[in-house]
């Protein structure tokens, strides 16, 4: 961006409703300009400040891969102001991206490697973004098996369930989804936190990277699993989005000890994050 302050004005095409509970939507936006669409070159894990002209701007991890070309996917919890705006929204409506910001899951150090991946709720964005992107013809060569363990409180708060439906029948991704809850009939899948899932499914560690991003709870009862499993503090990678505030450094909300999120991260890796206050 030429001007970090200023959004590129964009148009909401489609909007889909994640989970029952109704508060989960996607918005999927198209840029009005096409200079602004090439200008907006990102990768997973990265995220992006939405506007809503006068209501206010909030941080969210980029849902789409850049492989889907034409347009940008944001899946908005309903929390605030800004959120119920867009809650509000129909398609048509211009509202603002600001971005990208924030740096990316280590896609160099990725090549070569087998890649677990591990979320619950609805922090699972930028790790569909990393999914989408890994399974593109032209990427998956790249790396190796790739593990993924996804979790929600119950069947009916699981994002992307089209999507999901796909990967499960797919042979080059082992995708594991599980609830805290299930209801009495209906579900086939696992039942179980997060953490002793992924300790059932226990992933090998040999040459692996582990991507995690998910609530603070599930990340710190997640890390001592991945230890026990042997994967290297420096092969952990955590995504700190919830901790996004302003997006370039300058508020000072995000800030872990001597980091600022927004600009340091808002990934890390588990080595980096020991030498940081716990505040995540």
């Amino acid at each position: 961006m030429e001007n970090p302050y200023i959004p590129y004005p964009v148009s909401i095409d489609a909007i889909t409703i994640e989970n029952d509970a109704k508060d989960l939507k996607t918005f999927k936006l198209t840029f009005d300009r096409e200079e602004d669409l090439k200008a907006f070159t990102y990768m997973p894990g990265q995220f992006a400040e939405m506007s809503v002209f006068g209501k206010g701007e909030s941080p969210f991890g980029i849902a789409s891969s850049p492989t889907e070309e034409g347009y940008l996917l944001f899946t908005v919890k309903r929390t605030g102001t800004v959120t119920k705006e867009l809650h509000n929204s129909e398609p048509g409506r211009k509202i603002g991206v600001r971005g990208p910001l924030g740096n990316t899951f280590p896609w160099d150090r990725m090549v070569g490697k087998n890649i677990v991946i591990v979320s619950g709720g609805f922090a699972f964005t930028t790790l569909r973004s990393a999914i989408t992107y890994m399974l593109c013809k032209e990427q998956r060569s790249k790396f190796g098996s790739i593990t993924t363990v996804y979790g929600a409180r119950d069947p009916g708060e699981l994002m992307y369930k089209d999507i999901l439906k796909s990967w499960e029948a797919n042979t080059n991704i082992d995708l594991t989804l599980t609830v805290d809850r299930a209801p009495d009939n209906g579900w086939h899948g696992r039942v179980g936190l997060v953490p002793n899932v992924l300790k059932e499914v226990n992933p090998s560690s040999e040459n692996s990277i582990a991507l995690v991003c998910g609530p603070p709870i599930m990340i710190r009862f997640t890390i001592p699993v991945l230890l026990e499993l042997g994967f290297n503090k420096d092969d952990i990678i955590i995504s700190l989005e919830n901790r996004m505030k302003c997006g370039i450094g300058k508020c000072g909300r995000c800030n872990v000890g001597s980091k600022y999120v927004c600009i340091d991260g808002p990934v890390f890796t588990y080595a980096e994050l020991e030498h940081l206050p716990a505040e995540y």
